[in-house]
């Protein structure tokens, strides 16, 4: 994902790293348990502008990433009650894919607590990384629930 857009401006392309990381972060914490600050500590010194399988990785925008991991541990009673109030009748939040959940935690995250980033912004970019984890079913499923997150968060 991030090598695909070298054409964005460098803030935005700094972005997208810190919200696929962001994202990455949390599926890790929830997988082993990290402590935020350890896990924040690995990525910092061992992820951000490292090259893995011929390919260096943009470097994050590191306080964006801070923030969006943060804020998804520091509120997530109420991201998850926002998420679990749009999933189907008889769905619960634990039956999705951990990945999926990461995805849709910091999304609903941003949309909550980042006014200054667009719903649309928030939305693809969340959509982008839905596509590189899961097929366009899924993807359709990332759209619906931010959006109807965001017309529940955003007037």
């Amino acid at each position: 994902m991030t090598s695909s857009k070298k054409s964005a401006p460098k803030r935005s392309r700094a972005r997208s790293a810190a919200r696929l990381a962001a994202v990455q972060a949390l599926y890790q914490q929830e997988m082993e348990g990290t402590p935020t600050p350890t896990l924040l500590h690995e990525f910092h010194q061992h992820r951000f502008g490292e090259t893995i399988d011929e390919v260096t990785m943009i470097d994050a925008e590191m306080d964006f990433f801070d923030d969006l991991v943060r804020g998804v541990t520091a509120r997530s009673e109420e991201i998850d009650g926002k998420i679990t109030a749009r999933l189907a009748e008889g769905w619960k939040l634990d039956r999705l894919d951990r990945s999926m959940r990461a995805i849709l935690r910091s999304g609903t995250y941003e949309l909550i607590a980042r006014p200054d980033v667009t719903v649309g912004t928030v939305i693809d970019e969340y959509l982008d990384i839905a596509h590189a984890f899961f097929g366009e079913k899924d993807v359709k499923f990332v759209n619906g629930l931010l959006d109807k997150v965001a017309g529940d968060v955003r007037a």
